[in-house]
């Protein structure tokens, strides 16, 4: 489970995490997700200016959550499942770490009680 682990660079990690502490950087990395978009369509559903949408999208799409592409005129949006993935993977290596160390205290209580 290590090897998933080591498939992020600690900075990669850090672009994401802090990517996705922001509540409009998530939506629209779960809006592109299921469909492509363009900047303006995005921007067309945020109480913000077209610029400070822009700003949110480079900052996903230095984390890798998103890629940004011309079509025509328009930059479109779509959302990198693999990075979603990557990174659920490694919170699933710290979900293990962490039931691990629960079971060993479940053990340790349930030995001790059968000492009294």
């Amino acid at each position: 489970m290590v090897a998933q682990k080591l498939e992020l660079t600690d900075e990669q990690v850090n672009r994401i995490f802090r990517a996705l502490a922001d509540a409009t950087r998530r939506d629209i990395v779960r809006r592109t997700l299921t469909a492509e978009a363009s900047i303006s369509e995005l921007a067309a559903d945020y109480d913000m200016s077209f610029a400070a949408v822009q700003k949110h999208v480079a900052v996903l799409e230095a984390a890798d959550l998103v890629a940004r592409f011309p079509r025509g005129r328009e930059r479109i949006i779509r959302g990198n499942p693999e990075t979603i993935r990557r990174a659920q993977q490694l919170l699933s290596h710290f979900e293990q770490i962490w039931r691990g160390r629960v079971d060993r205290l479940d053990a340790m209580f349930a030995a001790e009680d059968t000492e009294h």
